[in-house]
């Protein structure tokens, strides 16, 4: 990826410096253009080179990690995927899925736990692990300890919160999941977003 070295330092050597200067790999998968360049014999072009090959290794990860859900395109598949891992939960959980641009998976991470009806979550939550993520779009999904999946004037009233704000960031709410049990509600599909 480096191609060449300096004077004195073949790309080799370059390459150990950074492993170094940043611990290791993975703390130098996730540094900024401007960050690399702060290396000496690193400079844009091979900056950008190499943070185009980390984003193409998370990329070939993630669709390792996802490899039966390719493509989400419908809230079935979303719960398909989410009632095993919720439906037993005896605590409400908030869970923000991250989709690139072709609406695979690239991450999940619950975001708020609470006990029944407490699971409140803030934009800035939700929108920070988005845009951690380099998400295209985001799914929202919580479910109901109680089995009932049927909204609350909360659950309505946060999620209009949360589509607005996913507007002005540019980063769309896919959907909102509330799991019960075996079963799901979509607010797209009720048409309540």
């Amino acid at each position: 990826m480096l191609r060449t070295g300096l004077k004195g330092k073949s790309a080799i050597q370059i390459a150990q410096q950074l492993i170094v200067e940043h611990n290791n790999l993975a703390s130098l998968a996730t540094k900024s253009l401007q960050t690399l360049t702060k290396t000496t014999g690193i400079k844009n072009d091979k900056a950008a080179t190499l943070l185009a090959a980390f984003e193409i290794s998370r990329r070939i990860l993630q669709q390792k990690k996802w490899p039966d859900y390719n493509k989400i395109t419908s809230p079935e598949e979303i719960a398909q995927i989410f009632i095993p891992i919720l439906k037993d939960e005896q605590k409400e959980k908030f869970i923000v899925v991250c989709l690139n641009s072709a609406n695979r998976i690239i991450k999940y991470e619950v975001i708020s736990v609470g006990t029944l009806n407490s699971s409140v979550v803030h934009p800035r939550e939700v929108f920070s692990v988005a845009i951690e993520n380099l998400s295209a779009s985001i799914l929202l999904i919580h479910n109901h300890p109680s089995g009932s999946i049927e909204p609350s004037k909360e659950d309505i009233a946060i999620t209009k919160k949360l589509v607005e704000s996913g507007i002005i960031l540019g980063i769309p709410v896919f959907d909102h999941l509330i799991i019960g049990e075996n079963k799901y509600l979509s607010f797209i599909e009720k048409g309540l977003i």
